[in-house]
Protein backbone atom coordinates (compact mmCIF):
# COMPACT_ATOMS: atom_id res chain seq x y z
CA UNK A 1 0.00 0.00 0.00
CA UNK A 2 1.31 3.28 -0.86
CA UNK A 3 2.23 5.82 1.48
CA UNK A 4 -0.54 8.83 1.35
CA UNK A 5 0.51 12.04 0.07
CA UNK A 6 0.63 15.05 2.49
CA UNK A 7 -0.03 18.58 2.08
CA UNK A 8 2.58 21.11 3.38
CA UNK A 9 0.23 21.78 5.90
CA UNK A 10 -0.11 18.85 7.84
CA UNK A 11 2.42 19.26 10.11
CA UNK A 12 -0.10 22.31 11.74
CA UNK A 13 -3.14 20.07 11.81
CA UNK A 14 -2.27 18.37 15.15
CA UNK A 15 -2.35 21.62 16.77
CA UNK A 16 -5.79 22.64 15.69
CA UNK A 17 -7.25 19.27 16.42
CA UNK A 18 -7.64 17.45 12.92
CA UNK A 19 -9.12 14.32 12.28
CA UNK A 20 -7.77 12.80 9.14
CA UNK A 21 -8.74 10.63 6.65
CA UNK A 22 -7.38 9.07 3.44
CA UNK A 23 -8.97 11.16 0.82
CA UNK A 24 -8.42 9.75 -2.52
CA UNK A 25 -4.80 9.05 -1.45
CA UNK A 26 -4.32 12.12 0.94
CA UNK A 27 -3.90 11.99 4.47
CA UNK A 28 -6.39 15.28 5.30
CA UNK A 29 -8.91 16.15 8.13
CA UNK A 30 -12.47 15.22 7.61
CA UNK A 31 -13.10 17.60 10.84
CA UNK A 32 -11.44 19.91 13.31
CA UNK A 33 -14.15 20.61 15.52
CA UNK A 34 -17.20 19.24 14.09
CA UNK A 35 -18.80 18.98 10.52
CA UNK A 36 -21.67 21.30 11.84
CA UNK A 37 -19.99 23.28 13.88
CA UNK A 38 -17.49 24.25 10.56
CA UNK A 39 -20.34 24.23 8.36
CA UNK A 40 -22.42 27.30 10.26
CA UNK A 41 -19.15 29.29 11.18
CA UNK A 42 -18.72 29.50 7.04
CA UNK A 43 -22.28 29.64 6.38
CA UNK A 44 -22.17 33.34 9.47
CA UNK A 45 -18.53 33.80 10.00
CA UNK A 46 -15.67 32.53 7.92
CA UNK A 47 -13.98 29.35 7.71
CA UNK A 48 -10.47 28.54 6.55
CA UNK A 49 -9.79 25.50 4.70
CA UNK A 50 -6.72 23.66 3.32
CA UNK A 51 -6.97 23.00 -0.38
CA UNK A 52 -3.32 22.16 -1.08
CA UNK A 53 -4.28 18.69 -2.38
CA UNK A 54 -5.32 20.39 -5.95
CA UNK A 55 -3.76 20.50 -9.03
CA UNK A 56 -2.25 23.72 -10.72
CA UNK A 57 -1.21 23.59 -14.38
CA UNK A 58 0.67 25.96 -15.72
CA UNK A 59 0.01 26.81 -19.76
CA UNK A 60 1.42 28.80 -21.40
CA UNK A 61 2.99 29.96 -24.96
CA UNK A 62 2.13 31.53 -28.45
CA UNK A 63 -0.74 28.82 -29.35
CA UNK A 64 -1.83 28.54 -25.48
CA UNK A 65 -5.44 29.99 -26.56
CA UNK A 66 -5.46 28.09 -29.55
CA UNK A 67 -4.85 24.88 -27.00
CA UNK A 68 -7.35 25.61 -24.40
CA UNK A 69 -9.92 26.09 -26.95
CA UNK A 70 -9.37 22.56 -28.34
CA UNK A 71 -9.26 21.31 -24.82
CA UNK A 72 -12.07 23.14 -22.58
CA UNK A 73 -15.77 23.51 -23.23
CA UNK A 74 -15.95 27.26 -21.87
CA UNK A 75 -14.72 29.62 -24.21
CA UNK A 76 -11.15 30.70 -23.24
CA UNK A 77 -11.14 33.43 -25.49
CA UNK A 78 -13.86 35.34 -23.35
CA UNK A 79 -11.08 35.39 -20.63
CA UNK A 80 -9.54 39.06 -19.69
CA UNK A 81 -6.14 39.04 -17.99
CA UNK A 82 -6.68 39.18 -14.37
CA UNK A 83 -9.95 36.99 -14.29
CA UNK A 84 -11.24 33.15 -13.90
CA UNK A 85 -13.64 31.22 -15.28
CA UNK A 86 -15.38 27.85 -15.00
CA UNK A 87 -14.98 25.29 -17.31
CA UNK A 88 -14.77 21.29 -18.32
CA UNK A 89 -12.84 19.35 -20.29
CA UNK A 90 -14.51 16.20 -21.69
CA UNK A 91 -13.70 13.15 -24.04
CA UNK A 92 -15.43 12.57 -27.70
CA UNK A 93 -18.57 10.92 -26.57
CA UNK A 94 -19.14 14.02 -24.02
CA UNK A 95 -18.45 12.12 -20.88
CA UNK A 96 -15.95 14.81 -18.12
CA UNK A 97 -12.69 14.61 -18.20
CA UNK A 98 -12.86 17.03 -15.44
CA UNK A 99 -14.30 20.21 -14.37
CA UNK A 100 -11.98 23.24 -13.78
CA UNK A 101 -11.08 26.62 -13.14
CA UNK A 102 -8.78 28.55 -15.68
CA UNK A 103 -7.28 31.71 -14.93
CA UNK A 104 -5.77 34.31 -17.02
CA UNK A 105 -2.35 35.20 -16.09
CA UNK A 106 -1.49 37.34 -18.69
CA UNK A 107 -1.56 36.75 -22.66
CA UNK A 108 -0.28 33.48 -23.32
CA UNK A 109 -0.09 32.49 -19.94
CA UNK A 110 -2.78 30.36 -18.01
CA UNK A 111 -3.30 28.41 -15.17
CA UNK A 112 -5.73 25.56 -14.44
CA UNK A 113 -6.61 24.98 -11.22
CA UNK A 114 -8.20 21.21 -11.14
CA UNK A 115 -9.59 18.37 -9.09
CA UNK A 116 -6.80 16.47 -7.01
CA UNK A 117 -7.50 13.07 -7.73
CA UNK A 118 -7.68 13.75 -11.61
CA UNK A 119 -4.37 15.72 -11.49
CA UNK A 120 -2.56 13.12 -13.06
CA UNK A 121 -4.42 12.29 -15.54
CA UNK A 122 -5.62 15.89 -16.37
CA UNK A 123 -1.87 16.29 -17.26
CA UNK A 124 -1.20 13.69 -19.37
CA UNK A 125 -5.14 14.24 -21.34
CA UNK A 126 -3.46 17.42 -22.38
CA UNK A 127 0.27 16.53 -23.28
CA UNK A 128 -1.51 13.60 -25.02
CA UNK A 129 -3.74 16.16 -27.36
CA UNK A 130 -0.77 19.31 -27.12
CA UNK A 131 -0.64 21.17 -30.63
CA UNK A 132 1.64 23.91 -31.48
CA UNK A 133 3.73 26.41 -29.61
CA UNK A 134 2.42 25.30 -25.84
CA UNK A 135 4.34 25.16 -22.41
CA UNK A 136 2.57 22.67 -19.87
CA UNK A 137 4.20 22.54 -16.36
CA UNK A 138 2.63 20.50 -13.24
CA UNK A 139 3.26 23.15 -10.52
CA UNK A 140 1.13 21.52 -8.14
CA UNK A 141 4.20 20.08 -5.61
CA UNK A 142 5.10 23.92 -5.59
CA UNK A 143 2.18 25.74 -5.05
CA UNK A 144 -0.53 25.79 -1.92
CA UNK A 145 -3.92 26.64 -1.34
CA UNK A 146 -5.90 28.07 1.09
CA UNK A 147 -9.63 28.97 0.87
CA UNK A 148 -11.45 31.63 3.23
CA UNK A 149 -15.03 31.70 3.17
CA UNK A 150 -17.95 33.16 4.55
CA UNK A 151 -19.18 36.43 5.07
CA UNK A 152 -16.74 37.90 7.01
CA UNK A 153 -14.06 36.50 4.87
CA UNK A 154 -12.80 39.77 3.39
CA UNK A 155 -12.99 41.57 6.72
CA UNK A 156 -10.46 39.13 7.83
CA UNK A 157 -7.76 38.83 4.68
CA UNK A 158 -7.76 43.08 5.11
CA UNK A 159 -6.05 42.88 8.24
CA UNK A 160 -3.21 41.12 6.95
CA UNK A 161 -2.56 42.31 3.83
CA UNK A 162 -2.56 46.20 5.02
CA UNK A 163 -4.31 49.25 3.04
CA UNK A 164 -3.68 47.94 -0.47
CA UNK A 165 -5.02 46.48 -2.45
CA UNK A 166 -8.81 46.74 -1.26
CA UNK A 167 -9.41 42.97 -1.56
CA UNK A 168 -13.38 43.56 -1.27
CA UNK A 169 -12.71 45.25 -4.57
CA UNK A 170 -11.74 42.35 -6.05
CA UNK A 171 -14.91 41.18 -7.98
CA UNK A 172 -16.09 37.42 -8.12
CA UNK A 173 -14.24 35.19 -10.37
CA UNK A 174 -11.57 38.10 -10.28
CA UNK A 175 -8.26 37.91 -9.27
CA UNK A 176 -4.78 39.85 -8.13
CA UNK A 177 -1.32 38.46 -8.41
CA UNK A 178 1.51 39.27 -6.02
CA UNK A 179 -0.41 40.62 -3.03
CA UNK A 180 1.59 40.61 0.05
CA UNK A 181 -0.08 38.76 2.84
CA UNK A 182 2.84 38.78 5.79
CA UNK A 183 5.08 39.05 3.59
CA UNK A 184 4.33 36.59 1.78
CA UNK A 185 3.21 37.08 -1.69
CA UNK A 186 0.12 35.24 -3.08
CA UNK A 187 -2.32 35.25 -5.92
CA UNK A 188 -6.00 36.00 -4.25
CA UNK A 189 -8.56 35.23 -6.46
CA UNK A 190 -12.41 35.93 -5.75
CA UNK A 191 -13.88 32.55 -5.74
CA UNK A 192 -14.71 29.36 -3.93
CA UNK A 193 -16.69 25.90 -3.70
CA UNK A 194 -18.97 26.75 -0.34
CA UNK A 195 -21.81 28.61 -1.74
CA UNK A 196 -20.53 31.48 0.14
CA UNK A 197 -18.66 34.59 -0.68
CA UNK A 198 -14.71 34.31 0.05
CA UNK A 199 -11.10 34.36 -1.41
CA UNK A 200 -8.80 31.22 -2.65
CA UNK A 201 -5.38 32.30 -2.28
CA UNK A 202 -2.31 30.73 -3.71
CA UNK A 203 1.33 30.89 -2.30
CA UNK A 204 4.30 29.21 -2.33
CA UNK A 205 4.71 25.61 0.01
CA UNK A 206 7.08 27.30 1.91
CA UNK A 207 4.62 29.78 2.97
CA UNK A 208 1.89 27.85 3.42
CA UNK A 209 2.01 27.56 7.45
CA UNK A 210 2.79 30.99 8.06
CA UNK A 211 -0.04 32.28 6.04
CA UNK A 212 -2.33 29.84 7.25
CA UNK A 213 -1.31 30.90 11.07
CA UNK A 214 -1.86 34.95 9.90
CA UNK A 215 -5.04 34.12 8.71
CA UNK A 216 -6.21 32.68 11.81
CA UNK A 217 -4.94 34.98 14.05
CA UNK A 218 -6.19 37.74 12.04
CA UNK A 219 -9.83 36.13 11.86
CA UNK A 220 -10.03 35.46 15.76
CA UNK A 221 -12.28 38.50 17.08
CA UNK A 222 -14.31 37.69 13.67
CA UNK A 223 -14.81 33.67 15.37
CA UNK A 224 -12.95 32.10 12.13
CA UNK A 225 -11.84 28.20 12.29
CA UNK A 226 -10.12 26.01 10.66
CA UNK A 227 -12.51 23.46 8.37
CA UNK A 228 -12.15 20.30 7.16
CA UNK A 229 -13.68 18.40 3.82
CA UNK A 230 -16.57 16.97 5.48
CA UNK A 231 -17.96 20.59 5.72
CA UNK A 232 -16.60 21.35 2.60
CA UNK A 233 -18.76 18.87 0.93
CA UNK A 234 -22.18 19.80 2.80
CA UNK A 235 -21.56 22.93 1.69
CA UNK A 236 -20.83 22.65 -1.78
CA UNK A 237 -23.96 20.23 -1.83
CA UNK A 238 -26.57 22.84 -0.09
CA UNK A 239 -25.06 25.25 -3.34
CA UNK A 240 -25.47 22.39 -5.96
CA UNK A 241 -22.34 22.62 -6.74
CA UNK A 242 -20.58 19.93 -8.96
CA UNK A 243 -18.04 17.14 -7.45
CA UNK A 244 -15.98 15.38 -9.83
CA UNK A 245 -16.80 11.65 -8.86
CA UNK A 246 -20.36 11.79 -7.89
CA UNK A 247 -22.36 14.49 -10.37
CA UNK A 248 -19.16 14.52 -13.09
CA UNK A 249 -18.06 11.93 -14.29
CA UNK A 250 -16.67 9.69 -17.55
CA UNK A 251 -20.14 8.75 -17.79
CA UNK A 252 -21.48 11.75 -17.00
CA UNK A 253 -21.79 15.29 -19.26
CA UNK A 254 -21.74 18.51 -18.36
CA UNK A 255 -25.33 18.98 -19.59
CA UNK A 256 -26.69 15.96 -17.58
CA UNK A 257 -24.56 17.53 -14.53
CA UNK A 258 -26.42 20.23 -14.56
CA UNK A 259 -23.63 22.54 -15.87
CA UNK A 260 -24.21 23.49 -19.10
CA UNK A 261 -23.27 27.07 -18.90
CA UNK A 262 -20.10 26.25 -18.46
CA UNK A 263 -20.38 24.57 -22.45
CA UNK A 264 -20.14 27.47 -25.48
CA UNK A 265 -21.72 24.80 -28.04
CA UNK A 266 -21.39 27.77 -30.57
CA UNK A 267 -17.80 29.10 -29.97
CA UNK A 268 -16.18 28.99 -33.55
CA UNK A 269 -13.68 26.69 -32.35
CA UNK A 270 -14.30 22.90 -32.36
CA UNK A 271 -13.23 21.35 -29.06
CA UNK A 272 -13.35 17.71 -27.81
CA UNK A 273 -16.70 16.29 -27.11
CA UNK A 274 -18.50 19.45 -28.93
CA UNK A 275 -20.09 16.91 -31.68
CA UNK A 276 -21.65 14.56 -28.51
CA UNK A 277 -22.78 17.49 -26.99
CA UNK A 278 -23.91 18.95 -29.46
CA UNK A 279 -26.25 15.80 -30.29
CA UNK A 280 -26.96 15.18 -26.91
CA UNK A 281 -28.92 18.30 -27.13
CA UNK A 282 -30.93 18.67 -29.93
CA UNK A 283 -32.09 14.78 -29.38
CA UNK A 284 -32.37 15.75 -25.68
CA UNK A 285 -31.29 14.78 -22.69
CA UNK A 286 -32.80 11.27 -21.39
CA UNK A 287 -31.47 11.81 -17.72
CA UNK A 288 -30.03 14.66 -15.55
CA UNK A 289 -29.17 15.58 -12.00
CA UNK A 290 -32.59 16.74 -10.09
CA UNK A 291 -32.47 18.11 -6.29
CA UNK A 292 -34.77 15.63 -3.66
CA UNK A 293 -35.95 16.23 -0.43
CA UNK A 294 -36.66 13.06 1.72
CA UNK A 295 -40.84 12.68 2.75
CA UNK A 296 -40.07 9.72 4.84
CA UNK A 297 -37.27 9.69 7.53
CA UNK A 298 -34.25 8.55 5.88
CA UNK A 299 -31.23 10.25 4.52
CA UNK A 300 -30.48 9.80 0.94
CA UNK A 301 -27.08 8.37 0.16
CA UNK A 302 -24.70 8.20 -2.68
CA UNK A 303 -25.38 5.48 -4.94
CA UNK A 304 -28.50 4.66 -3.54
CA UNK A 305 -31.63 3.47 -6.14
CA UNK A 306 -34.51 5.87 -6.52
CA UNK A 307 -37.88 4.63 -8.23
CA UNK A 308 -41.14 5.51 -9.79
CA UNK A 309 -43.80 2.73 -9.97
CA UNK A 310 -41.41 -0.30 -9.04
CA UNK A 311 -39.47 1.39 -11.86
CA UNK A 312 -35.80 2.48 -11.63
CA UNK A 313 -35.51 5.46 -13.37
CA UNK A 314 -32.13 6.33 -11.57
CA UNK A 315 -29.88 6.85 -8.47
CA UNK A 316 -28.41 9.13 -5.39
CA UNK A 317 -25.33 10.70 -6.80
CA UNK A 318 -25.20 13.17 -2.78
CA UNK A 319 -27.03 13.16 0.16
CA UNK A 320 -26.97 14.04 3.58
CA UNK A 321 -28.58 15.96 6.28
CA UNK A 322 -28.68 19.53 5.36
CA UNK A 323 -27.04 21.63 8.57
CA UNK A 324 -28.92 24.81 7.14
CA UNK A 325 -31.75 23.13 6.23
CA UNK A 326 -32.30 20.53 8.80
CA UNK A 327 -33.87 18.30 5.72
CA UNK A 328 -32.77 15.42 4.38
CA UNK A 329 -31.94 15.90 0.63
CA UNK A 330 -29.73 14.67 -2.29
CA UNK A 331 -28.90 15.17 -5.53
CA UNK A 332 -30.09 12.31 -8.05
CA UNK A 333 -29.45 11.09 -11.77
CA UNK A 334 -32.53 10.31 -13.03
CA UNK A 335 -34.84 10.16 -16.25
CA UNK A 336 -35.99 13.40 -17.32
CA UNK A 337 -39.33 12.29 -17.43
CA UNK A 338 -39.27 12.62 -13.67
CA UNK A 339 -38.06 15.69 -12.76
CA UNK A 340 -40.64 17.90 -12.46
CA UNK A 341 -40.69 19.80 -8.91
CA UNK A 342 -43.33 18.55 -6.82
CA UNK A 343 -43.33 15.04 -8.58
CA UNK A 344 -43.07 11.95 -5.96
CA UNK A 345 -40.35 9.47 -6.08
CA UNK A 346 -38.95 7.02 -3.89
CA UNK A 347 -35.27 6.13 -2.80
CA UNK A 348 -34.37 2.72 -1.91
CA UNK A 349 -32.61 3.20 1.85
CA UNK A 350 -31.37 0.03 3.69
CA UNK A 351 -33.91 -2.26 1.55
CA UNK A 352 -36.88 -0.01 2.03
CA UNK A 353 -38.40 2.15 -0.52
CA UNK A 354 -39.08 5.77 1.18
CA UNK A 355 -40.81 8.40 -0.62
CA UNK A 356 -39.48 11.54 -1.57
CA UNK A 357 -39.77 14.46 -3.81
CA UNK A 358 -38.73 16.49 -6.65
CA UNK A 359 -37.26 20.11 -5.15
CA UNK A 360 -35.94 23.23 -7.07
CA UNK A 361 -31.98 23.60 -6.63
CA UNK A 362 -29.88 25.43 -5.56
CA UNK A 363 -30.86 24.26 -1.66
CA UNK A 364 -29.43 27.19 -0.23
CA UNK A 365 -28.25 30.43 -1.71
CA UNK A 366 -26.51 33.00 -0.10
CA UNK A 367 -28.63 36.72 0.41
CA UNK A 368 -26.26 38.76 -1.69
CA UNK A 369 -27.19 42.16 0.22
Amino acid sequence: MSELKRTPLFQVYKEYGAKTIDFGGWDLPIQFSSIKEEHEAVRTRAGLFDVSHMGEIEVKGPDSLKFLQKMMTNDIAKIKDGAAQYTAMCYENGGTVDDLLVYKLADEHYLLVVNAANTEKDFQWLQDHLEGDVLLDNLSEKMAQLALQGPLAGDILQKIVGDTPNVKEINFFKFQQNIMIDGKKALVSRTGYTGEDGYEIYCNVSDAVEIWKSILSAGKDEGVVPCGLGCRDTLRFEATLALYGQELSPEISPYEAGIGFAVKINKDDDFIGKKALKEQMESGLTRKIAGIEMIDRGIPRHGYSVYKDDQKIGEVTTGTQSPTLKKNIGLALIDVAYTKVGSEIEVEIRGKRLKAKIVQTPFYKRDKK
